[in-house]
């Protein structure tokens, strides 16, 4: 091989491309056209004719004008065509390498769920494929007894189903999200917000899984400009500023490997790209390791894609042998890869300059599973006839299947896919130097359980690195995991357990075993747990009542009478705390036949001052103080203002405190002694501070609990501190003073917290 032909091939833009590269071309979704434009049939025809790929045009053309007919006269919030966005999901697709009956698919997905096409009509035009790819990503029909949460989770549950059967399905739906994050800019910013938070926890990590990693960053990012602007804008600004510097000193990085690749012998040059990482991929290492921006080791990556995995250990001597290395900054996943099948080799080095920046070195084929994921096999494989990696690739979503079954409960699946399917995985050691791979945070009962379902039934006790600790302990990758096992057969699992484990694997054989093998003594401890559950919330029922209250919920929990419902209650299956301010608010709607729209919010209580009788609140209007800002369950007192009505107050309040010390005759007898009504159905506005040291992602980590609460904004704004602190103010909707107490104490957990209050006027 000539000193020319060996040259390696340095990249000069910060996206890979496949400019004169002479392996398999790469396309990037960052290519994609921009979707402010009018997008038509015509662009998406000419990057299939450009294609190498053997597409059907004839069927791609009839499914667009099949697709534009159905939703002739629909108009997106954009303003734009409906029939703009399948195009563009098409168009996602084709640059993932998919196959004819996708692309159809994907210019149909939304005729069924959104005009008066059927499935039938699709079948018998397009085919059977192509029909079940369109039913599998259609939403469930609107089912009146779902909350909005139940809801979803049932339309998450089948598309996983169908995705279990054809695994098309949910790189359709991806592609779908992806396009919808994009244009988001023109929804309600409330509608912004849940949308963004429910790609970020579902649709990313599952892009993940996929290992679909184009996909799953830009999914990231661009949930992150909407569920925290500040903090993206602050990183994009810094990122910005350095923009001449970044790409100075990732050109002098190349530059130097190429030039000492010269003379090593490779099978074909290797190919050298530099880039910064993703806004959100910078701004996890600034949040999970408490670290400034400026201290983030790998910001900076260098890619070397060579032919042979030789070449790969042979390329990290070398970068060792021309870099400083970090201690503790190797990552092998060559020989350990990723769940979703990721292999690359990462390291992290020092140059001359003393600026760290990570080093990954894969091959061709892993750089195409990296960045396609499953969509590889499409692209440049045997596509859906590579039954055996498939299976592979499939088995995470049979057993989030799975385990959802042992739950009962349908929002386990948005829980399950949270925890289970993130994006940082850790690798624990068995003491014979198995590896095993867990999501963050699973503890030793997981590695367990993950072993094999009977270890997890029989542990013990467990050592970590040769000491011994409790089954709660978190494990942390390159640890190594020994589990200490019981010889009694009848060892099983404890229920304390259920509360321990992180994974939805290890969460569903527990369940199960206590479903097989204490049924019984399941009924008994599910009934002991409803019936306190009852009289904490008093619930007034005879045992008779309680199949006609609960029979709705035995449909949604797969419950077919009062016995299995005790039951799932008691291994664990139907999470109370879920479930009962449900079942409070359908016993009081039962049981309160004069509780109307128009209902008093507050009733007379005996008082040495005064009192109002009911009716004489029926005629009156009531508002809340916004000086202390009263909360159902909050003492309270009532002020007869002249003109208005009934305010509500606060025995703390400084303007009741005022009046009382002045004890005018006149304002004393206008206030009165109030409570709430049992049967308070009301959300009200009041407005709450906080003060944390001023750092990237505090309103993220706010608004992520507040989300996470269903506490609907009405208003925020933050702003820096004179004295480095920064202070985040909201308006917010709440039912009682007891959920505003919740927020509080979640917020007093956030990094650098220092107070919380609410806000007067």
């Amino acid at each position: 091989m000539t000193d020319d032909m060996n040259e390696p091939i340095i990249h000069q833009s910060e996206h890979f491309s496949s400019e004169n590269i002479s392996a398999d071309p790469l396309d990037y979704l960052n290519d994609i056209p921009d979707y402010d434009d009018n997008f038509t049939i015509d662009i998406l025809m000419q990057k299939i004719l450009k294609d190498d790929k053997q597409y059907d045009h004839t069927k791609i053309i009839s499914a667009y004008e099949f697709a534009a007919k159905a939703h002739a006269g629909q108009k997106r919030s954009s303003g734009q065509d409906y029939i703009i966005h399948p195009l563009a999901v098409a168009y996602i697709l084709l640059e993932l390498g998919m196959d004819t009956d996708t692309i159809c698919a994907a210019l149909l997905h939304d005729v069924v769920e959104d005009t008066d096409a059927t499935l039938d009509d699709l079948k018998k035009r397009f085919g059977e494929d192509v029909a079940l790819l369109v039913d599998g990503v259609t939403k469930l029909s609107k089912i009146p007894t779902y909350s909005k949460e139940e809801q979803q989770a049932e339309n998450i549950r089948k598309i996983l189903l169908a995705m279990s059967q054809d695994i098309r399905v949910m790189i359709i739906k991806l592609a779908d999200r992806l396009h919808n994050m994009r244009t988001l800019k023109y929804r309600p910013i409330e509608k912004q917000r849940n949308v963004a938070c429910e790609t970020m926890n579902i649709y990313a990590p599952i892009a993940h899984r996929l290992g679909i990693s184009a996909m799953k960053e830009e999914l990231q990012d661009l949930a992150f400009h909407y569920l925290d602007p500040y903090a993206y804008s602050e990183i994009e600004g810094i990122l910005e500023n350095k923009k001449e510097e970044r790409e100075a000193f990732i050109e002098l990085i190349k530059n130097r490997i190429s030039e000492r690749f010269r003379n090593e012998d490779f099978t074909q040059p290797p190919f050298i790209d530099g880039r910064v990482k993703s806004i959100y991929s910078i701004y996890r290492k600034v949040f999970v390791n408490h670290k400034d921006i400026d201290e983030i080791y790998d910001k900076y990556a260098v890619r070397i894609i060579v032919t042979t995995i030789l070449e790969c250990y042979n390329v990290l001597g070398l970068i060792h042998d021309m870099f400083k290395p970090v201690p503790n900054r190797f990552k092998d996943y060559i020989a350990n890869a990723k769940p979703n099948k990721y292999q690359s080799l990462h390291t992290t080095v020092l140059g001359k300059e003393g600026i760290p920046f990570e080093v990954q070195i894969r091959t061709w084929d892993m750089h195409e599973t990296a960045e396609y994921g499953i969509a590889a096999h499409w692209k440049y494989k045997e596509g859906i006839q590579g039954k055996d990696k498939m299976e592979q690739h499939l088995a995470w979503v049979r057993q989030v299947i799975e385990a959802q079954k042992t739950s009962d409960d349908v929002e386990e699946i948005v829980r399950m896919i949270k925890t289970d399917l993130t994006p940082e995985d850790i690798v624990v050691m068995t003491p014979k130097g198995k590896s095993i791979s867990l999501p963050m945070s699973a503890t030793v009962l997981d590695f367990a359980y993950r072993i094999h379902t009977q270890i997890g039934h029989k542990t013990v006790g467990a050592k970590v690195d040769g000491k011994m600790v409790a089954l709660d302990y978190p494990l942390q990758t390159g640890q190594i995991c020994e589990i200490i096992t019981s010889k009694d057969p009848e060892k099983g699992p404890n229920r304390a357990w259920l509360n321990i484990v992180q994974t939805s694997e290890a969460r569903s054989k527990i369940r199960s075993w206590f479903k097989k093998e204490r049924h019984d003594e399941n009924i008994i401890e599910g009934k002991n747990q409803l019936e306190r559950e009852f009289k904490r919330h008093h619930i007034k029922l005879s045992e008779n009542e309680y199949s006609d209250f609960l029979s709705d919920d035995f449909k949604k929990h797969n419950c077919d009478n009062l016995e299995d419902f005790y039951a799932s209650i008691g291994y664990g299956g139907i999470s109370l705390s879920r479930i009962m301010p449900r079942l409070k608010d359908k016993y009081e709607k039962m049981y309160d036949d004069k509780k109307e729209s128009s209902a008093p919010l507050v009733k007379p209580k005996a008082s040495g001052r005064g009192t109002i009788i009911l009716d004489d609140i029926n005629s009156l209007q009531l508002k809340f103080a916004q000086c202390c800002n009263p909360l159902p369950g909050d003492d309270i007192v009532g002020f007869i203002t002249r003109g208005f009505g009934l305010s509500v107050h606060t025995p703390d309040c400084v303007n009741y405190k005022k009046a009382m010390e002045q004890n005018d005759p006149e304002t004393v007898a206008r206030w009165v002694d109030i409570q709430w009504t049992e049967n308070n159905d009301v959300q009200i506005q009041t407005s709450f501070e906080v003060i944390a040291t001023d750092r990237v992602g505090l309103a993220y980590d706010i608004t992520a609990i507040l989300y996470e609460a269903r506490i609907p904004i009405v208003h925020s704004a933050s702003r820096v501190l004179k004295n480095g602190n920064a202070i985040f103010e909201a308006t917010v909707l709440v039912s009682s003073a007891d959920q505003l107490k919740y927020l509080f104490d979640k917020f007093k957990k956030i990094k650098g917290f220092i107070s919380v209050e609410k806000a007067t006027v």
